[in-house]
């Protein structure tokens, strides 16, 4: 099956690392027209947009904190500007800081609500309103985890705003059928991202030993990689998921409600 976004202008978020850039990767090389990328580093993203853009798909970067009330308009805005629509939305950005239930406070809660769950939501709506007005279909894909389901106890407040952005993403599916515009999320289990990396090796105290630890404890002895969920991100914008749409994908070593696995050593 040939996986192509050609002629597509996408806006991606959390797009200067992990998840994000490979999906601003993958979907040039998959025929894309124009990918709007951005994060909080200005270095970081001019660097990558003249990396990556090329004379059939221009990359263009705008600098943007998404815990700014503010930067949903203008990152949408600065894509009409640039390429004149908006095709295909990914909410990839997130913060993945930890608190439980007895340590959580109010100024991280507003944080992780502001960058997990408010910004996608008026990003989507920025996207939707574009698509609607054009009367043209569109795709939005939003990086889910799957602490949605539940989430460990000390990420009591990341996977509240993680199952926030889970109703939402149904939520749209559901109000824009009509309108041609479809709405998927990926529930990423374990991966090895850039800021999995800096969070159990700097963080945590964990050192540089620690993908080889956790990935000994998992049934198929290795963690989630940003490629793979990628790949997944791209199929789902694209004409090939056909008529998917409220899906989200656990994208884990697990079965939800079936009993843990007990795995060998």
């Amino acid at each position: 099956m040939d996986v192509t976004l050609s002629g597509k202008i996408l806006l991606v978020t959390g797009s200067t690392q992990g998840v994000g850039e490979k999906v601003a990767r993958l979907a040039i090389a998959s025929g894309a027209a124009g990918v709007l990328i951005t994060g909080r580093s200005a270095e970081r993203g001019e660097a990558l947009a003249s990396e990556l853009g090329t004379d059939a798909c221009p990359v263009e970067f705008i600098a943007a904190d998404l815990a700014d009330p503010a930067a949903p308009e203008l990152i949408a805005a600065s894509a009409v500007s640039a390429f004149g629509r908006i095709d295909c939305l990914v909410n990839s950005a997130g913060l993945t800081d930890r608190a439980s239930l007895l340590d959580g406070t109010p100024a991280l809660w507003e944080r992780l609500f502001a960058v997990n769950a408010r910004a996608p939501f008026f990003l989507m709506q920025h996207a939707v309103a574009d698509m609607i007005s054009r009367r043209a279909p569109g795709s939005i894909v939003n990086i889910l985890s799957v602490n949605a389901h539940c989430g460990a106890p000390d990420l009591s407040i990341y996977s509240a705003s993680k199952g926030a952005l889970s109703t939402l993403t149904r939520n749209v599916a559901h109000a824009h059928l009509p309108d041609r515009i479809r709405c998927n999320g990926i529930n990423m289990g374990w991966a090895t991202t850039p800021g999995e990396h800096k969070m159990q090796g700097e963080t945590l105290g964990k050192g540089a030993g620690w993908v080889e630890e956790a990935a000994a404890g998992m049934p198929l002895k290795r963690l989630l990689t940003d490629d793979e969920v990628a790949q997944l991100t791209i199929f789902l914008l694209s004409d090939q998921s056909g008529l998917m749409t409220g899906t989200l994908i656990d994208m884990e070593q697990a079965v939800l409600g079936a009993p843990p696995r007990r795995v060998a050593n």
